[in-house]
């Protein structure tokens, strides 16, 4: 029988998955795209450019913000709201490294 090597990081698994279904909406990317382009912006600001529901806004910003993709900051009394790219960077390179492997088991079989 054939030994399976297996190497798995749970924590850097586990929060790759929580980014990726956080970003796995299209409202979800819009907002995202939304923020991107602005560096940093209220919730006012994406609803009303946005025409989405300002509840709807509030509740995929705390589906991105639980995930870790955007963070906030308080100037006074708003909440301005940025993309935290280095977490965004961690579950890219996951699936990347994940794809990379798969490609090398790919190229070594003979389909």
């Amino acid at each position: 029988m054939r030994k399976i090597k297996v190497s798995i990081n749970h924590e850097k698994l586990q929060t790759s998955s929580e980014i990726l279904r956080a970003l796995a909406h299209p409202l979800r990317m819009m907002i995202l795209e939304f923020i991107d382009t602005n560096k940093s912006v209220h919730v006012n600001e994406i609803y009303n450019t946005l025409k989405l529901e300002q509840s709807i806004t509030s509740q995929h910003l705390r589906v991105l913000r639980a995930a870790g993709v955007v963070v906030t900051k308080r100037e006074g009394k708003y909440i301005h709201y940025a993309i935290d790219y280095s977490k965004v960077s961690n579950a890219t390179s996951a699936v990347g490294q994940f794809l990379e492997r798969n490609e090398v088991i790919l190229e070594d079989e003979d389909y």
